[in-house]
């Protein structure tokens, strides 16, 4: 019975494997320059500042500072690899959601929250307005 069920299982399992080598491309290596690496790395970066000036609030910025989106396109074009390499790694340090004030308040409320919870069920005596019954 064991011979019945193997020989479709080992079939099964041979025609599975050739397919999953058949399934996956071969792998292709090359050479690749320097020079090919760190345009494809100046190009994205430089991709990265033009897509930051499509953002509306920057539009908004820089009109109201008297800068036209086309003429802040043309300083990025004049920019040496490095200089762009700089701005976006500046740009990659800044804080994503501006300022720590509202984790701040939002830990300060979860605190209170907690210690009137607590409070409340008489583990703790914080706050005088809670009233315990003894």
């Amino acid at each position: 019975m064991i011979r019945t069920i193997a020989k479709p299982v080992c079939l099964l399992l041979v025609l599975s494997l050739l397919f999953t080598t058949f399934a996956f491309g071969r792998a292709q290596a090359a050479m690749v320059s320097t020079e090919r690496v760190l345009n494809a790395t100046h190009q994205t970066d430089r991709a990265r500042l033009n897509a930051f000036l499509d953002r509306p609030k920057v539009r908004a910025i820089l009109e109201a500072q008297g800068i036209s989106p086309e003429e802040a396109r043309a300083r990025i074009a004049c920019l040496s690899d490095n200089e762009v390499r700089h701005m976006t790694a500046v740009m990659d340090r800044l804080p994503a959601g501006g300022s720590a004030v509202g984790a701040l308040i939002g830990a300060g409320v979860l605190i209170f929250i907690v210690l009137l919870i607590t409070d409340i069920l008489g583990f703790t005596h914080v706050f005088p307005f809670v009233y315990h019954h003894r």
